[in-house]
């Protein structure tokens, strides 16, 4: 079903953001971020998160459209549990060129980057959660949907999900999320890309 962006709760509300029957504007932050200690040493949990909650096992998906050209903008879905278990999923701006990131977190933070098309002013990202498995998906169109991650994540009765934004290294991202829903998990063997 589809979601009404005014019936979420802000983690870290940005100063400027918009809702209506369309869509959810915002503009991040100065130095916001979502990271646990890997590699860098420093816990941020600053970044802007609008969470809804869910059940035990869902799939959420979301359309995001933004201007991505500093280092480590970012903006997509996040799932969380608390502080120290979440994902965050969607484009992050690195080494001069937007990917497609994941940041899975179960006390310490891990990173991964893909490129499975490089449109991504544009683009859907999709999360499925059931059973211990997170399955991430990307999408050009909302048609065709690649695998971008599978990973572990903990079991519970219940998580928050929701469109996140980050900006690291500045603030007065303008990020655009649309057609976000949220519904039972998609259970398509791992290789069908509906």
């Amino acid at each position: 079903m589809d979601i009404d962006f005014n019936d979420g709760k802000w983690l870290n509300e940005p100063e400027s953001w918009q809702a209506d029957a369309t869509g959810l504007t915002l503009t991040t932050g100065e130095k916001t971020d979502f990271w646990r200690e890997t590699h860098y040493g420093f816990t941020r949990d600053s970044g802007h998160f609008l969470a809804f909650p869910t059940t035990e096992s869902f799939t959420a998906q979301i359309r995001v459209q933004g201007e991505f050209r500093t280092l480590y903008d970012q903006a997509g879905l996040m799932v969380r549990l608390d502080e120290k278990r979440w994902v965050k999923t969607g484009v992050e701006f690195t080494d001069g060129e937007a990917f497609l990131s994941t940041v899975v977190t179960n006390g310490q933070s891990d990173w991964s980057v893909s490129q499975p098309f490089r449109q991504l002013d544009d683009f859907h990202i999709r999360v499925t959660l059931a059973a211990g498995a997170l399955r991430i998906q990307a999408s050009r169109d909302g048609s065709r949907w690649p695998l971008l991650r599978l990973a572990p994540f903990p079991i519970a009765d219940r998580y928050e999900v929701g469109p996140t934004a980050c900006t690291p290294e500045r603030s007065g991202l303008r990020v655009r999320f649309s057609e976000f829903s949220i519904g039972p998990a998609i259970t398509t063997d791992l290789h069908d890309l509906s």
